[in-house]
């Protein structure tokens, strides 16, 4: 049984980063499932490395466009160091889906059947670090009179359960739907990509929860960006997309 204290080691590090912290933009860019990699005590939750590489471990692509929107927009960026196989970070402690025993066509055993305890000491370990991080660079912005405008940012699979998708970018809101109606417009300007409102997920799947603890509370404008992962499996297609997605927000802050 994995102890608060065994599932972060110091070879580990922190369970989460924080890049450019001094960025002059009002944009708080957030990446909850940024990365694949899985704390040493935990192993390989006794899945292959097929499975680790797939989207059920990380969104793909996704640190590497909010990298690179962080430069195109001056913005702070706050994300997970670890998969979400162990706790993803954008689903609150009660959810099932925070430490999932399946996902997709796969079965976790090693998040079958956890104790209480087991699972306190993940949400210890990495869902309230992370979480406490974001709140706590909203908090700094807002005691030096900065704005801020909370931007999370996802990727998914163009074939999920044997159906293909068709959307390319989807724009997410919970109920304050002032950025992605802007996002929105700004993208209906022109044909560069299929952008859908709440697509291919919505609030429905749970999938809003950091814009509902850290945005929704504080009146901040907020969106969640979803990013079909062929489209940025390189640096050719992240360059472009981080510019587009760049583009539609710009415009979309100027125009309130």
């Amino acid at each position: 049984m994995l102890l608060r204290s065994d599932i972060l080691t110091k070879a580990d590090g922190d369970a989460v980063a924080v890049e450019n912290i001094d960025g002059t933009g009002q944009v708080v860019l957030v990446c909850e499932h940024a990365s694949r990699t899985l704390p040493l005590q935990a192993g390989d939750l006794g899945l292959s490395e097929e499975a680790l590489w797939s989207h059920i471990a990380w969104d793909p692509g996704a640190l590497a466009l909010s990298r690179l929107l962080s430069l195109r927009l001056d913005a702070v960026l706050v994300f997970q160091r670890f998969s979400r196989l162990i706790y993803d970070c954008n689903r609150p402690p009660e959810s099932p889906a925070a430490m999932p025993e399946s996902s997709e066509i796969y079965e976790i055993p090693g998040n079958r059947d956890l104790s209480a305890a087991e699972r306190f000491a993940r949400t210890a370990a990495l869902y309230v670090p992370f979480h406490d991080r974001v709140a706590a660079v909203l908090a700094d912005r807002q005691a030096k009179s900065r704005p801020s405008v909370v931007v999370t940012v996802h990727s998914f699979t163009p074939v999920y359960m044997g159906e293909r998708r068709a959307v390319e970018i989807g724009i997410l809101h919970d109920e304050d739907s002032r950025l992605a109606d802007g996002m929105l417009a700004e993208a209906a300007k022109g044909s560069d990509f299929r952008v859908e409102r709440n697509a291919p997920y919505g609030p429905a799947d749970g999938v809003t929860h950091s814009l509902k603890l850290h945005a929704l509370p504080n009146g901040l404008m907020n969106v969640m960006i979803e990013v079909r992962n062929d489209l940025i499996a390189d640096d050719v297609g992240q360059g472009v997309m981080a510019e587009y997605l760049a583009g539609l927000i710009k415009a979309s802050l100027d125009a309130r």
